[in-house]
Order: structure tokens, then C-alpha cells, then sequence
């Protein structure tokens, strides 16, 4: 047991020094990053599948190859050649060799060819006229033609066209006590019968086969990529047929995913620009409606103040001076709709061009509000600085910038309890100065604050041109923060009515 926990112990501290070791995280991190470079690119992913199918074929191709092959075994005759050549040349090396040998002596000579070799071989030695001189008991010839011997014995076949095998002749040049001669040596050989193993296969039909597995295995593993191609296509589709809320899922971190997030993005795109065309278009139709009525209202005065001049309708020149400030009144307000409508269109399609400068605004707020003290007093209304800092730049428009302020400086006296203060601060946090305009009115409810800076929005609904303005110095206020890349907003609290406008340092 304790042998057990002991080659625990080993093998645990040997796997946690494997993790820790600097070559497994090298690979590790080599191992993700390829992973990471497979997962975002469709060109590696089909690398990867080509070779998983190719590696499928090889092993099926294998595998069908051996199941296709066949073996059976052949006989075959084999003469042993090597052993009669062998003994041709041993019985050569013998009778050189031995000195002791006389020619005279005839029974010695053929003792050793006798002696030394093995049965059914034929041994003789002739002169060279091919005259027999010594043989063994197997000879009965006298004399041989020496020429056709060498012939034969160079141009003999194992086979003599039948069932049986030719003798196998050898002919040795020999020399015996300084004398030539010719050792003729001739044997049937022996026979053995041997079984060779012959292995045949159909490698054909295995590689039909083995394309139709890549086919198959290509198909399966990218079945699922296909499918995913096929629901994009449908989505696109769908999308093109109108329906622009279709969204198609983005699945993967691949080529692919970037082309259903694309999709999705255009659709999101061209679903906005319907909706900003709709809303261009229903702006459009309310503004004619605002401005004729808007319109309508002052113009009928002054058409009605100048007709009772003009049919003497009067009774002295006094009510008929009355009359006629009356109707230029009228014709003022009616101008100041038509410039501040022309304003609003320009600065809504981008129609002004801005000339910016740095600005302190600080400087900026305290030269207004010494220029609108006198319409202060009037409404009885006092305005108090709540200027944190002395200085505090920013890149503007100086005159349309001072359409801004005045217009909410303006809307706080037209709104406010009178007699009452108008607060007027400034103060900057990170990289913006937010400038505050604050007075005590009516509260205004959360709902129509978020309307405050739509064009012809008044809070008091009851309220005409004569007493409301044209309805747009809060919307021309906004485009031109908006253009300053700026924010203007409004809260009501209790009877505390802020405006807030922010602006980048």
C-alpha cells in the first residue's frame, strides 16, 4: 500500500513538473495559437478536413487492400546444379594437388575418381583430342569430340522439352605432372520441390472504394459547416425579401461568421435608414402642418389689421395707427417664425458651416447677461453668477453658440415666477464645462421634459405665438450643440427648472 502512494507521489510530482517545465508552455502556447489561427481562418479549416479525409482514405485503403488480397502457393522443381559444380571442382583441386600422382599408374588414378565421387556422376579425363585416358565405372565411351562437349557444356538447358532434366556437364582444364588434360565431370542433378506463396490483390476495386470514403468523409465532417452556409443563404433571403428584424445566428470565429455578422449589420443599417427616411418623411409632413398653422395665425392679423385701414374702418387717425402697429407687430413675429424655421432647416441638413475659436467662457456668459440686465428688469428678475472657475476654454462658434444661450436665458425669463432670480453657473469636470441656466416656475413633468427640444413643443399647449414664441429656439438650440458634438438637456425638480449644456475642453 505504501509502495502504491509512493508511486502516486512520483508520478504526481513528475506530471507537475512536466506542466511547469518551459518547453511544455512553449508548446502549449504554440498548440493554441495554431488551434486559434485554425478556428479564425476557413482556409486551415479545409486544410485540416482535406487531411483527416485523406488520412481516413489511407487507412481504409489498407485496411480494403488486405481484405481483397489472396494467396495461394505454386510449386516449383529445383535442381541442385551447385552441389555437381562444387564436387567438379573439389575432384579438380584433389588430382592437382596430389604429386605423388604417375600417369603410368592408370588403377590409382581411376581408384580416386571412383573414390571420390558420389553416385550416378560421370567422370572421365581426356587429352586434349578429346582422347579418354582415365574414367570411373560409369563411362563407356572411349573417345569424345572434345568440341561438341564444350558446347554442350556451355549451352545446355536444365530442360530437355519433356518431363525430364538433362545431364549437367562440367569440363575443367587440368594439368597433371606438367601434362594437360580435361576433366569432363557429368551428373543428373537431384530434384526438390518447393512451394511459392504468390499474394494477389484488387487494387483497383480498392482505390474506387477508398474516393468513395474521402467523398463520404468529406461530406459528413463538412456537413455541419454546409449546413450553417445553407441558413445564411435562407437568411439573406429572408432579409431580402423585407423583413429586415431577421437576424441570422454567427456561430464559429471564422470567414463565415464574419459574413452572418455583415449581413446582420447591413440589415441592421438599412432597417435604420427606412426608419430615419420614415421619420424624415412624417417630420416633413408635421412641420407643413406646424408652420401653416403657425403661420396662419399671425398673417391672418396683419391681412385683418391692414383690411380695416385700407376700407377706413376707423374712426380717427389715432385707432388707425393703433391698427397698423398692431398688424407690424404681427409682421415681426411672423418674421422671426420664417428666420427661425430657415435656421432650424440649415442647421438640420447640415446647411451651416461653423467658424470656431477658443473661447472663455466664462467671459462669454458675463457679457450676455450685462447685455439682457434691462430685459431682467422689466420682468423684475435678477440673475446670480455661480461661476466656480475664471477661466475655462472651449472650440465654438461664438455666434451660434450665443443663439444658444440666449435662447435659454430668454425661455427661464419668459417661465419664470416673477419676481425671481435666474441662476446662471459654470463649472468643469474631466474634459467638459457644463454651463447650467436654473430658474423657479411651474414643474414641468418628466414626460414633456423629454420633449422640451422638439420642434414646435410647447409645455403650456394653451399657448399661441403671442405668448409662446415660435416653438423652435429649444430645437435650433440642440441641433447646434449636437454640431458641436455637445449635449443640452433639461430636469425639473420640485419648482427648480435646470438646462444643462455640456461642452468638450
Amino acid at each position: 500500500m505504501k509502495n502504491s502512494n509512493n508511486e502516486k507521489k512520483v508520478h504526481n510530482r513528475f506530471y507537475n513538473k512536466l506542466l511547469s517545465s518551459k518547453y511544455f508552455r512553449r508548446s502549449n502556447k504554440i498548440l493554441v495559437k495554431i488551434r486559434s489561427k485554425i478556428e479564425k481562418s476557413i482556409r486551415f479549416e479545409l486544410m485540416i478536413v482535406i487531411g483527416v479525409c485523406f488520412l481516413i482514405s489511407f487507412i481504409f485503403y489498407n485496411f480494403t487492400n488486405n481484405l481483397l488480397k489472396r494467396e495461394y502457393s505454386s510449386p516449383e522443381i529445383i535442381y541442385d546444379y551447385k552441389t555437381i559444380e562444387d564436387e567438379a571442382y573439389n575432384l579438380s583441386n584433389i588430382l592437382e594437388s596430389d604429386t605423388s600422382l604417375n600417369l603410368n599408374q592408370k588403377e590409382s588414378i581411376e581408384n580416386i575418381l571412383n573414390y571420390q565421387v558420389y553416385k550416378n556422376s560421370r567422370v572421365y579425363i581426356t587429352d586434349l583430342d578429346g582422347k579418354i585416358v582415365f574414367k570411373n565405372t560409369n563411362v563407356v565411351e572411349e573417345n569424345i569430340d572434345i568440341y561438341n562437349a564444350l558446347k554442350n557444356a556451355i549451352t545446355i538447358t536444365e530442360y530437355d522439352g519433356g518431363n525430364s532434366v538433362k545431364e549437367k556437364v562440367y569440363i575443367i582444364p587440368l594439368k597433371i605432372q606438367s601434362e594437360r588434360f580435361y576433366l569432363i565431370y557429368s551428373k543428373i542433378p537431384s530434384a526438390e520441390i518447393r512451394y511459392n506463396t504468390i499474394h494477389t490483390s484488387n487494387a483497383s476495386l480498392a482505390l474506387a472504394l477508398t474516393f468513395i470514403i474521402f467523398i463520404i468523409s468529406f461530406v459528413i465532417i463538412t456537413n455541419k459547416k454546409m449546413k450553417y452556409l445553407d441558413e445564411i443563404a435562407s437568411g439573406l433571403k429572408i432579409i431580402a425579401n423585407g423583413n429586415l428584424n431577421h437576424r441570422i445566428d454567427e456561430k464559429g470565429r471564422d470567414e463565415i461568421k464574419n459574413i452572418a455578422y455583415n449581413i446582420n449589420n447591413m440589415a441592421v443599417q438599412i432597417g435604420d435608414k427606412i426608419h430615419a427616411e420614415r421619420i424624415a418623411e412624417q417630420t416633413k409632413a408635421d412641420l407643413i402642418t406646424n408652420v401653416s398653422h403657425d403661420l396662419r395665425t399671425p398673417l391672418t392679423s396683419v391681412m385683418g389689421y391692414i383690411g380695416l385701414v385700407n376700407e377706413g374702418r376707423y374712426k380717427d387717425k389715432e385707432e388707425m395707427n393703433e391698427y397698423l402697429n398692431i398688424a407690424f407687430n404681427k409682421a415681426e413675429k411672423l418674421k422671426l417664425l420664417i428666420e427661425d424655421l430657415f435656421e432650424y432647416t440649415k442647421l438640420n441638413n447640415n446647411g451651416i458651416k461653423f467658424s470656431k475659436e477658443k473661447v472663455n467662457l466664462v467671459e462669454f456668459l458675463s457679457q450676455l447677461i450685462e447685455e439682457m440686465i434691462p430685459i431682467l428688469d422689466e420682468n423684475s428678475l435678477t440673475i446670480h453668477k455661480k461661476f466656480d472657475i475664471d477661466k475655462v476654454y472651449v472650440n465654438i462658434d461664438p455666434t451660434k453658440m450665443l443663439r444658444v444661450f440666449e435662447n435659454l436665458i430668454t425661455n427661464a425669463i419668459k417661465y419664470s415666477n416673477k419676481p425671481g432670480e435666474i441662476i446662471i453657473g459654470i463649472y468643469e469636470e474631466e474634459n467638459y464645462a457644463t454651463i447650467v441656466c436654473r430658474n423657479k416656475g411651474e414643474h414641468i413633468p418628466k414626460q414633456k421634459l423629454e420633449k422640451l427640444f422638439d420642434r414646435f413643443y410647447r409645455v403650456d399647449e394653451s399657448r399661441s405665438t403671442n405668448t409662446g414664441g415660435s416653438g423652435l429656439g429649444l430645437a435650433i438650440s440642440k441641433n447646434i450643440v449636437n454640431l458641436h458634438k455637445g449635449k443640452i438637456w433639461a430636469e425639473s425638480i420640485g419648482d427648480n427648472i435646470s438646462f444643462y449644456v455640456q461642452l468638450q475642453i
